[in-house]
């Protein structure tokens, strides 16, 4: 059965070419979900002060990377856009949101999709993140959206479990797992499964390790959205591992 929703973790855009347990996982997700009609994918790395949809008809593949090796770059994804998807996002999304035609798809969204969908046969509308704004503001967005995720439009939200990359990038590859980290997507995991809403919007205050695994908010609020946007008002974690013991690569679905 295709999840109404999916929260990606995309961890380091170096995933798309070493074997790693969360690439394997995507390398097998598109057989698991099949191919929705399009993809709305909230992406992290596009922030904006009002909520934005990308409506090109084909979207250029963004290299917002730095310090990578060459074949990274010349990775070519040409998944097409959808811009009827996009207005009609755009229009469940309120007056106040902003359509670009010259969006692209950023490496948190190109990143996981070649993998999940490597033939770029899923169409794709990037959507923005609001830094400024909190949870509860991403999830709204998520409600709004409901209608386009019960007509085979499949929302995405990708970003990170656990994002510190401070500490990320003190660590070796094979560091042991933080407890903080372990404590913090545990808690997660649970709260999605049981479906405690205001407690997940309210992850700042009541989950452990907050503040150690989102330094700052931007990339778990996709996580918000995809949450909204499925009926259910419940999640189960699908994948779990954690690159150098603080970079949780969790992948939730949402029905």
């Amino acid at each position: 059965m295709t999840p109404a929703a999916l929260f990606l973790s995309h961890g380091s855009p170096m995933m798309v070419l070493e074997d790693t347990p969360a690439r394997r996982f995507l390398q097998t997700l598109g057989e698991r979900v099949g191919k929705p009609k399009a993809v709305v994918a909230v992406s992290a790395h596009w922030p904006t002060q009002v909520p934005a949809v990308g409506c090109a008809a084909w979207p250029d593949k963004i290299n917002d990377i730095y310090g990578f090796p060459p074949d990274l770059y010349r990775l070519v994804y040409d998944a097409p856009g959808a811009p009827k998807v996009a207005a009609a996002a755009a229009a469940l999304l309120g007056p106040a949101t902003r359509s670009d035609p010259g969006r692209g798809i950023d490496h948190g969204i190109w990143s996981v999709m070649s993998l999940i969908w490597p033939q770029a046969d899923v169409p794709v509308v990037p959507m923005s993140v609001q830094p400024d704004r909190d949870a509860r503001h991403h999830y709204e967005l998520g409600l709004r959206l409901r209608p386009l995720a019960a007509e085979g439009v499949m929302i995405i939200g990708t970003g990170a479990a656990t994002h510190n990359l401070g500490d990320y990038f003190r660590r070796p590859a094979d560091a042991p797992v933080e407890p903080a980290m372990a404590a913090f997507t545990d808690w997660l995991a649970e709260a999605t499964v049981a479906g405690r809403i205001d407690d997940l919007l309210d992850y700042r205050v009541r989950a452990p390790g907050a503040t150690l695994a989102h330094p700052s908010d931007e990339h778990l609020l996709p996580f918000f959205t995809a949450l909204g946007a499925a009926s259910g008002g419940r999640g189960q974690r699908i994948h779990h591992s954690m690159d150098s013991g603080v970079l949780a690569m969790d992948c939730y679905a949402f029905s």
